[in-house]
């Protein structure tokens, strides 16, 4: 029997090695931890081998993993035959295409080949030192050996805390996606940054979805790509919200105004063909999806040219846990930390959402402690903004606003009867040094329950008085007849 070649990747297939470098050229992490020992011949296919060592060549020189655009244009540079550049742009697009499945199989599976192949080479070197019987170079075949077995570890070493000073003092260090909701902006520190985190906490019918689809749609505005992924509404029904979001008209009214907003549209369309912003909306199913299919969902539409630079998932309580845990509210924790890491890894600014619990829902403002479930999907947000409303607010368009965290600016602030139009997608808090720290906004309740007090007790004072004067009946309640004129 004809043994198998493991010195190359042949024997786990084409279409394997296709996905190898799909994973590379979408997963920073990863790209940059088997980047170093992964060698362009353990590709058989000749335009395999040259597009790995294009990869292999930018990490050395410019220290960046090319996107395909990237990769793309640098083959082209490289290749001037015709025949042969399409031979690699086939190759590319084969790439592109590669199923993104069992992407931790397929990465556990190229650095477990790796990592031995540098085994096999130091194992090489050090027996040849073996052989000279050289005792005083026992030493150094200890550090090849420990070198070999450290391939592939995380390089990250940590930094120093005075490293790149210029840049940590640069005003926009953090580069923040605007929320586009004036005065929480402001609050925010300009909004919302790459690899960060924020949650929205709202009982059910308050505003979560208005407040993820107005952050969406300003995002896109502001000429990022946008990716805005739901569960329980109708797609068509998120795109009336953007369509109110754009023109200011009522949901119910958008119809009266066919004509009209498919000219909006229109236009619209031809701007994001000029490189405008971008937005992408995804339904997935509430049953059985979990962050890594929304991983590997990002992961192919970043293949294909479309990196977002936000995501806005409506709502968290909707993923489900990869893995069983007997206790629920573990499992909560570590759906919201594969969250926070996705973001990290893809660098994507995200936003997400989570219920409130049921006393939230008659609450004034709703607090930290009025989270449904795990208190820990609280806990790993880098900013955690509440949103309640009373039957009076919903009637009048407003909300109350509290911000519960955040890790880049002043906490524990209420913004009280800010407009909140569920109906427009209209969402305004006026000037940020409106907001009230919770001490005030508890005084100023007070001050209200008893100016309220006094109006009552005044009201049955005054009447108290007119009952006493004679001048109202307080049997039949009118004002007896003093006039004996029959005019």
């Amino acid at each position: 029997m004809e043994k198998i070649d493991k010195n190359n990747l042949e024997y786990l297939g084409y279409d394997y090695q296709l996905r190898l470098l799909l994973q590379i050229l979408t997963d920073r992490k990863f790209a940059n931890t088997i980047i170093d020992i992964i060698n362009p011949n353990y590709f058989v296919d000749p335009w395999l081998r040259v597009i790995s060592a294009t990869i292999k060549e930018a990490k050395k020189v410019y220290d960046v993993v090319p996107d395909m655009g990237s990769l793309e244009s640098r083959l082209l540079e490289e290749i001037t035959d015709v025949h042969q550049r399409k031979y690699a742009l086939d190759v590319l697009s084969k790439i592109k295409d590669a199923n993104l499945n069992d992407t931790l199989w397929v990465q556990d599976t190229a650095m477990k080949f790796c990592k031995q192949q540098e085994l096999k080479k130091t194992l090489l070197e050090i027996n040849k030192i073996v052989e000279r019987g050289n005792l005083d170079e026992y030493e150094k075949c200890e550090t090849l050996l420990r070198k070999a077995l450290e391939y592939g570890d995380m390089k990250d070493d940590g930094f120093d805390v005075l490293d790149d000073i210029e840049a940590v003092l640069a005003d926009d260090f953090r580069k923040p996606i605007r929320t586009g909701i004036s005065g929480l902006d402001s609050i925010m520190d300009g909004g919302l940054s790459k690899g960060e985190l924020a949650v929205i906490l709202a009982p059910f019918g308050v505003g979560k979805t208005t407040m993820i689809t107005k952050i969406a749609n300003t995002a896109m505005n502001d000429g990022n790509k946008v990716l805005q992924i739901f569960f329980e509404d109708n797609p068509k029904v998120i795109q009336r919200k953007h369509l109110a979001c754009w023109s200011k008209i009522d949901l119910n009214s958008l119809t009266l105004h066919k004509e009209e907003l498919i000219k909006m549209c229109n236009n619209m369309s031809t701007s994001t063909k000029e490189g405008k912003g971008i937005l992408k909306l995804k339904k997935f199913p509430s049953d059985g999806t979990t962050i890594p299919i929304i991983r590997q969902y990002i992961r192919k539409l970043t293949a294909q040219g479309f990196k977002p630079d936000i995501v806005l998932l409506d709502y968290i309580d909707c993923v489900q846990t990869s893995q069983h845990f007997d206790d629920a509210n573990i499992g909560e924790g570590t759906i919201m930390r594969q969250f926070e890491t996705m973001l990290s890894e893809l660098d994507i600014a995200g936003w997400t959402a989570v219920q409130g619990n049921r006393s939230s829902i008659k609450a004034l403002v709703v607090e930290a402690d009025q989270m449904a479930g795990s208190i820990k999907k609280g806990m790993i947000g880098h900013f955690i903004v509440s949103i309640a409303k009373s039957l009076d607010q919903k009637n009048d368009g407003t909300a109350t606003m509290a911000i519960l965290k955040s890790r880049f600016g002043k906490d524990g602030l209420i913004m009280q009867d800010i407009k909140f139009d569920n109906a427009t997608i209209q969402i305004d808090m006026g000037d940020s040094s409106g907001a009230k720290t919770q001490q005030d906004y508890k005084k100023g309740v007070q001050i209200q329950d008893q100016n309220r007090t006094n109006q009552v007790m005044e009201a049955a004072m005054n009447r108290k008085k007119v009952l006493d004067s004679g001048l109202i009946n307080p049997n039949e309640g009118v004002l007896p007849n003093t006039n004996n004129n029959n005019n």
